[in-house]
């Protein structure tokens, strides 16, 4: 009866690891049920959801340029031609230039990324289920690993009980086939996760997505010529949907803001 204590170990591995994952899905799909009603997204909160604060901070500097009150040079510098911010971020960027008014892009992108104001807009972001708080966004995919992982130490356990000699009375077959029970339910664990877990991007929550999507979609509708539906593009897809080839110039001196 040594395949016995095989077996409960195996049970107990794969049980606690599909709980594990069943538990992180349900709350998951909670603070999704009622997240994003009635909201409309800013430019920046779009922004935010699509690339994070580097590109939070990306839109800010395109939008000051297309209003000509920053002047964005091919050669990656940023020059200010307006020293009045008309919000929040703005000020951000402005500050982030320091007081000679000109300044590389690379360092005032990275300090307007981190700048209280974009803090401020991820934190009402995640207040309203619309953007994934810090440490939670490998909930469901660490469940998962979890999950695999147990079936591996279940096919492991089940190993060691057939081929351990004389180690049992009943067919091979037959323990075989309690194995393959707690196998069963981690497989079918994963496949069910595979189908209806949403999937989570690195800054937008299933509900960010969909209104994410909605923007997107009434952007494209709308054409390209007005201010509003090219700062949208920006905001959702990021500098390749810049047109003009100098502005495209001024960011490709820029650094990357963490992995957004």
């Amino acid at each position: 009866m040594f395949w016995v204590l095989l077996l409960l170990p195996a049970w107990a591995v794969a049980g606690a690891a599909c709980t594990r994952l069943c538990l992180a899905a349900v709350r998951a799909a909670a603070v999704d049920a009622d997240a994003g009603q009635e909201h409309d997204l800013t430019l920046y909160e779009a922004a935010f959801l699509s690339g994070g604060p580097g590109r939070v901070a990306d839109l800010t500097l395109v939008a000051m340029a297309r209003q000509r009150r920053l002047l964005l040079a091919h050669t990656g510098w940023a020059t200010v031609v307006d020293p009045r911010g008309r919000d929040e971020m703005e000020r951000s960027v402005i500050g982030a230039i320091g007081p000679e008014g000109q300044s590389p892009i690379a360092p005032v992108r990275s300090a307007a990324a981190a700048a209280d104001a974009v803090r401020g807009l991820a934190d009402r972001l995640v207040s309203a289920g619309l953007a994934v708080p810090d440490g939670a966004r490998t909930t469901v995919a660490a469940g998962v690993r979890q999950v695999r992982g147990a079936a591996v130490a279940v096919l492991a356990l089940g190993a060691v009980a057939l081929l351990m000699p004389g180690s049992s009375d009943l067919p091979r077959t037959l323990v075989a086939l309690w194995f393959a029970l707690p196998l069963a339910l981690t497989l079918s664990c994963l496949a069910i996760a595979r189908v209806e877990v949403h999937p989570y991007s690195r800054w937008a929550s299933p509900a960010g997505q969909r209104l994410l999507g909605a923007l997107a979609r009434r952007a494209d509708d709308d054409g390209h010529g007005d201010d509003r539906t090219y700062l949208t593009s920006v905001a959702v897809r990021g500098i390749r949907a810049v047109g003009e080839p100098e502005l495209r110039a001024a960011f490709a001196h820029r650094e990357p803001y963490g992995r957004g």
